[in-house]
């Protein structure tokens, strides 16, 4: 029996739960500015994927890069719900144009 593949989607399924919440966490700290930089880190991160030896720790950073690319593609919606009202803004955080 070979269980690679629940092994991956179970790390798969945490990335993802994680990205959910470092998404959170990254908009209400920083801001949603980042968003390209977060992006081409995901990138990185993804192409590091091919010089990984072995199967499994390749495809884990690959998955790794691919939901830090996707939390990138998350940060202006998040922007948005915050703006929204569905989650908490923060009063302290200083945006890039200078102002709180």
């Amino acid at each position: 029996m070979n269980l690679t593949g629940i092994y991956l989607g179970l790390f798969t399924f945490g990335a993802i739960g994680l990205g959910f919440l470092w998404v959170i966490k990254l908009e209400y700290y920083v801001g949603a500015h980042v968003a390209k930089l977060v992006g081409a880190v995901g990138i990185v991160v993804s192409l590091t994927s091919l010089f990984v030896p072995g199967f499994f720790a390749s495809a884990v950073v690959g998955i790794l890069g691919g939901t830090i690319f996707w939390g990138a593609t998350e940060l202006p919606d998040q922007e948005k719900r915050v703006a929204a009202g569905m989650f908490k803004k923060n009063p302290g955080k200083i945006t890039p144009g200078g102002s709180q």
